[in-house]
């Protein structure tokens, strides 16, 4: 296919490792020049992807890996986060905005995911998530 570009790499569930999915990131930006507003997007919804691989998904058990992929095509970016956990019930997390949670320090990485990307898919049980983000070029 023409202006198909897939790059992924693999990182151990260790925290300390997000800041290599950062430099990922930067480099995606820097390859394919989205603008900073969507940089941001890109930015915080696939770290909180990632991040919830590592912490939920893995267990932050380092001899498990979590995968990003990044394919570009035709004004798509899509983001792919695979982690090696036993997948969680997507479709019934509780509200983050709701009164009773507001206060809680966690539960809002899917809110954020929803809200910063264009489309988001859960896959394999959500131990596949699907980010995807319109360029304009």
């Amino acid at each position: 296919m023409a202006g198909l570009k897939n790059i992924s790499i693999e990182v151990p569930s260790l925290s300390e490792n997000i800041r290599i999915i950062e430099s990922f990131i930067d480099n995606a930006k820097e390859k394919y020049r989205f603008d900073d507003d969507i940089y941001g997007n890109i930015m915080i919804a696939v770290t909180e992807a990632v991040n919830n691989a590592i912490r939920h998904g893995n267990k932050n058990d380092s001899s498990k890996n979590v995968t990003i992929s990044l394919s570009f095509e035709d004004g798509l970016i899509k983001f792919k986060i695979s982690d090696e956990g036993t997948g969680f019930d997507y479709h019934n997390l509780p509200d983050p905005t709701a009164p009773e949670n507001i206060e809680k320090p966690g539960g809002r990485g899917v809110f954020l995911m929803k809200h910063l990307s264009d489309e988001v898919t859960f896959k394999d049980n959500g131990k596949v998530v699907e980010l995807n983000f319109y360029i304009n070029q």
